[in-house]
């Protein structure tokens, strides 16, 4: 049964220029379907003409009727003073109008009219299959899946950012047991623990699912087909973002083989076209073969050259770095009043590393970037090695004069040319009219690729970073990645972004419940060791007194103690060599922490068993 049907969509705003040209595609029943897509191609738009929100121009566009459609990125209006748990319960409207209902019936049942039970029954099973009785266990369920504290459920919604905003109304969707829902960047403003239970909600959700989003991990795990919107029509992909790069390039390479032969083969053509005319100026039949020959030419059916995307081309300025300590960091405390957001921070990062600094929402990320740089107050110590030049990008990009346009900004704030601030801008995709928009006037992502732009001019060896993906399309995501890639100083990053994080982190700073852990891995051994974890946790047994067991006495008689005392000696001796061979092993496993769990774990009980054979020698010594 088909959901979402779109036939030949026509939508533009300015006349002329077509934004959807004739897009078409079928959406299946509890299809889970990506649209990608480069910034203002139309993926929202198609996503508001798709709720009503916006009309269209030409074509067909069909949602099943009988479904409810949902969209995450619209935030109703709700009465003032409603609480986040008015906004989350509002989810079940219809299920309250039948309690109230089933109560003014109660009322009614003791006369016996059997109308009245006839209906009562039926808003009994309507109120069952709406989900009535488990409503409060729902809604606690959805909260601790996308974070939402009991705290939280008390504050105003007024109150909350657009970020809160959008995650209590992705809870309220998801309790509306929405049929078809559609997620527009549903992954921007959600921590790591929150991106990866909706992704396990969506892997279960019995409805149909369309995701517009650049969070290429996360369409990883949750799309079964890919359409790209590409000169506003459709392209498909049968598979998830890997099998989409894949088979890409693969179009790519086959399009761009198909042009090259024809173009040689016209080339050929051409050449005898060109020698056969010559010779057939006193020869009629030749001249008519090279005219029937150009015919052919001009009937072949051509293959379009394939476009390769503009990208931009930059790399960070490097500034050389004596010594082998970037930065220390001694005893870090840092709160808000009673709230301790982190203490005990004892860090060392040398040269060349790349760390990763992952936490919840509300952890103290970026705050504790903030201290690193000097931007907060705290209690300890941080200490830059003396040739450390750094640079900062945060996660919410502030310029001191949003009214200059993008080309004064340059030449103000970098003190350069003319001719120099216009190669810049070109190089990050800034060419023509675009220089001279407003500062103000441009979009998260564009302001990100300006601050970008600016940063790559200075001389740094160290680069921090605060959600550097945020906001940019998978192609800017991707280039950014690409310059990172070539900077050989210290990277300190903090990312939601599981494909950033996976490609580039070396080490990871774990901040959980004020403290930071650091883990000497990549981004895939660290989940593997935190889920070793949670399981130990989970299978660690409650604590119970351990019974000890009674220590072997001697029976009476000289003899039969000295034995004892021999036997007791030997198995010492043979305890302090198996004790001893753990350690050369713990050294060699240093790098691996489930091994080196393994080991310290297995020597800690060989320690207790040595113990009990000593003290079982000194009482047979007494």
């Amino acid at each position: 049964m088909i959901d979402i049907q779109v036939k030949n969509l026509q939508k533009f705003f300015v006349i002329g220029e077509n934004l959807l040209d004739g897009l078409s595609f079928d959406i299946q029943e509890g299809e889970r379907v990506a649209i990608l897509g480069r910034n203002g191609c139309g993926k929202t738009t198609l996503f508001k003409i798709l709720t009503g929100e916006m009309d269209y121009d030409d074509g067909e566009v069909y949602v099943n009727p009988n479904k409810r459609l949902g969209l995450i990125s619209q935030i109703p209006k709700f009465p003032e003073g409603y609480t986040v748990e008015d906004v989350l319960r509002s989810a079940y409207r219809e299920v309250y109008a039948i309690r109230r209902k089933m109560e003014r019936l109660e009322g009614e049942m003791a006369s016996g009219d059997p109308d009245v039970l006839k209906e009562y029954d039926a808003l009994s099973t309507r109120f069952e299959a709406l989900g009535g009785y488990d409503m409060d266990v729902e809604v606690d369920k959805i909260c601790n899946g996308l974070a939402i504290t009991p705290e939280q459920r008390k504050q105003d919604f007024a109150s909350l950012s657009g970020g809160e905003k959008t995650r209590m109304n992705l809870a309220r969707l998801l309790l509306e047991k929405t049929d078809i829902l559609l997620l527009d960047e549903p992954t921007n403003h959600l921590d790591l623990h929150s991106v990866e239970w909706l992704e396990g909600y969506i892997k279960t959700f019995k409805g149909t699912v369309l995701a517009i989003s650049h969070d290429r991990y996360f369409i990883d795990q949750i799309a079964e087909r890919v359409i790209e919107i590409v000169d506003g029509h459709a392209e498909f992909y049968s598979g998830n973002y890997s099998f989409y790069m894949d088979e890409k390039q693969a179009r790519f390479d086959l399009q761009m083989k198909q042009y090259e032969q024809e173009q040689a083969k016209l080339k050929q053509l051409g050449f005898t076209v060109e020698r056969m005319k010559g010779w057939g100026i006193n020869n009629r039949t030749l001249y008519r073969r090279a005219m029937s020959i150009q015919h052919r030419m001009e009937r072949i059916k051509k293959t379009e050259k394939p476009k390769t995307e503009r990208t931009m081309k930059a790399s960070f300025g490097e500034k050389d770095f004596s010594g082998d300590v970037v930065f220390t960091v001694k005893n870090m405390e840092k709160g808000f009043g009673e709230r301790i957001l982190f203490s005990d921070v004892n860090l060392r990062v040398g040269k060349g590393e790349r760390i990763a600094l992952l936490g919840d929402n509300g952890t103290g990320k970026s705050t504790f970037i903030k201290c690193l740089l000097g931007e907060e107050d705290f209690t300890g110590k941080i200490a830059f090695g003396p040739t450390v030049k750094w640079a900062y990008l945060p996660q919410i990009i502030h310029f001191s004069h949003p009214e200059r346009t993008l080309y004064d900004t340059m030449l103000y704030e970098k003190n350069c040319s003319p001719q120099v601030a216009r190669d810049r801008l070109g190089q990050f995709m800034f060419s023509g009219e675009d220089v001279f928009k407003t500062v103000g006037t441009l979009s998260g992502g564009e302001q990100s690729r300006l601050r970008l732009c600016m940063l790559m001019d200075e001389k740094i060896n160290l680069l921090i970073l605060d959600e550097p993906t945020n906001h940019l399309d998978i192609a800017s995501r991707e280039w950014v990645e690409a310059a990172i890639e070539e900077f050989e100083g210290v990277l300190v990053f903090v990312s939601h972004d599981r494909y950033f994080i996976e490609k580039f982190a070396e080490r990871i700073w774990d901040l959980e419940d004020g403290a930071i852990k650091d883990y000497n891995c990549g981004y895939a051994k660290y989940r593997s060791i935190r889920e070793h974890e949670r399981m130990a946790k989970q299978a660690l047994p409650a604590p119970v007194k351990e019974k000890k067991e009674k220590k072997e006495k001697p029976k009476g008689g000289t003899k039969e103690t000295d034995k004892l005392i021999r036997r007791l000696e030997r198995e010492i001796e043979k305890q302090e060599k198996l004790i001893a061979e753990f350690d050369p092993k713990i050294e060699a496993a240093s790098a691996d922490y489930q091994e080196l769990t393994r080991l310290l774990s297995e020597k800690e009980a060989a320690e207790e068993v040595l113990m009990d054979l000593m003290e079982q020698w000194e009482a047979a010594q007494e």
